[in-house]
């Protein structure tokens, strides 16, 4: 045994471990792609079946290893129908160059405004009870959801942002979308989540928002209407009852992955007193 596998290492070259290395990293991006997605618990059972008939193979239990390998042949012919929206996102998210990308971020002053205006907004629409849904788009464009509403191009600021969600007005129903710094559109249309299993204290709104969640890397912000909660959904769960600071915690590695220094901090510190 020893022998054989001293034989085997020897015939691997550079070559060999080049390929070995492209196709981890495959695995690894599609996993993370997966990951905190309903279909990554599905992959896992699918993995558990074909472990369980190679099990019944060595052990030569031929009946149910024929019944196993019956299962999964159903499983990858059903694959792409169960998987859709996985499947539609990864496409997407190759297309758009982001498979071997990070996340476009602002630099660390840009991204303090920016959650620190989209914190005033939201928690002014909470306390007012003000129905909102707000789109942080990431690497996936989000185009085909603007053409939905109204195009707007302007710089994200708590006033801008109250104005489109005024009760009773065109934009007020629909999402607001924005891009990096910017509210790029406001009036649009998102899909509604065919998940069965979510709580019914969850109206159109969630729901929605859960929905692009699920077909894209994008975060989605609520404002309950009935109940001032605010909630955050992404990769199709949804964070419900969140407050000013934890909002604030959520959204800033999402803009800029650099956390606040010491030496950052204690000018902050000193600016406030």
């Amino acid at each position: 045994m020893l022998i054989q596998l001293e034989g085997l290492i020897k015939t691997i070259g550079i070559l060999d471990v080049f390929d070995i290395l492209i196709v981890a990293f495959i695995l690894y991006r599609v996993y993370k792609m997966l990951e905190n997605t309903r279909a990554i618990t599905l992959t896992r059972g699918l993995l558990i079946l074909l472990l369980l008939a190679i099990i019944t193979s060595w052990l030569e239990l031929h009946v149910i290893n024929w019944l196993l390998q019956k299962i999964v042949t159903l499983l990858f012919v059903a694959l792409p129908i169960v998987f859709q929206p996985e499947l539609r996102r990864a496409l997407e998210h190759i297309g758009e160059g982001g498979f071997f990308k990070r996340s476009m971020l602002l630099n660390y002053e840009e991204a303090c405004s920016l959650v620190s205006e989209l914190d005033k907004a939201v928690t002014k629409l909470s306390s007012t009870k003000t129905g909102a849904l707000i789109v942080l788009e990431r690497n996936m464009g989000l185009n085909d959801i603007c053409a939905s509403g109204i195009k707007i191009d302007g710089i994200v600021s708590a006033e801008f942002l109250l104005n489109v969600f005024i009760p009773n007005t065109p934009l007020h129903d629909g999402a607001a979308i924005i891009r990096g710094n910017r509210l790029i559109a406001a009036g649009c249309l998102l899909p509604l989540t065919d998940d069965r299993s979510l709580s019914t204290e969850l109206g159109t709104r969630h729901r929605a928002a859960i929905g692009l969640s699920e077909q894209c890397d994008a975060v989605v912000v609520i404002v309950s209407e009935e109940t001032g909660t605010i909630s955050v959904a992404e990769a199709g769960r949804i964070y419900r009852h969140l407050d000013s600071e934890q909002l604030k915690q959520y959204l800033m590695p999402i803009f800029s992955p650099r956390k606040t220094t010491l030496k950052e901090a204690v000018l902050k510190w000193r600016q406030k007193k």
